[in-house]
């Protein structure tokens, strides 16, 4: 059973019926000597047109913390359209015991861009089959209610279609001249 969010749990929609989200990155110290620390996506946030959050990649700790401590940025402007051809993909991901956000994203410089966040398990399937990084995140309630909404409306499973058996099957009868 897909599960809705609560009616208040509203998201901004623009003119299309896309939303724009922030993802969130965190560095993460290793005790290796070859690498010395690890970057993946945490989490994605709605973004609200008059929020004032912090710039693309700005840290979001404090200069105080040491360099053992997590270090999150927060990379906004990405834009999560549903598409009618993707409905399976949605499907899948909202039915599954933890539905997720995936991120599409690569160091450069020792540093993290994200290039692009999708609701689609086959979508994402495809850029990883394609070698890109993804990542998953978990879905924010509100998110997910959105997605499930879009379900419902959208995805019809394809009817399962009848086996043709080949011919060389067709009158071919077990136990018949075993000798």
């Amino acid at each position: 059973m897909i599960e809705r969010a609560p009616a208040s749990a509203r998201l901004p929609l623009d003119d299309a019926g896309a939303i724009r989200v922030a993802v969130v990155m965190e560095r993460t110290a290793l005790a290796n000597r070859w690498q010395p620390f690890r970057w993946a996506p945490v989490a994605i946030v709605p973004e609200v047109a008059d929020d004032s959050r912090a710039e693309a990649g700005q840290a979001e700790a404090g200069p105080a913390q040491s360099s053992s401590a997590p270090v999150r940025t927060t990379h906004p402007g990405f834009e999560v359209r549903l598409y009618r051809d993707e409905a399976e993909g949605y499907y899948l991901n909202v039915s599954s015991p933890a539905p997720a956000a995936f991120v599409n994203w690569e160091l450069v410089d020792e540093r993290p861009h994200p290039h692009s966040v999708t609701l689609s398990y086959n979508e994402a399937a495809r850029m990883m089959d394609g070698g890109a990084q993804v990542d998953n995140v978990p879905l924010p309630a509100e998110i997910a209610g959105w997605l499930a909404a879009y379900v419902e409306q959208h995805y019809r499973p394809e009817p399962k279609k009848q086996r043709i058996r080949p011919p060389s099957f067709k009158g071919a009868r077990r136990g018949e001249g075993a000798s």
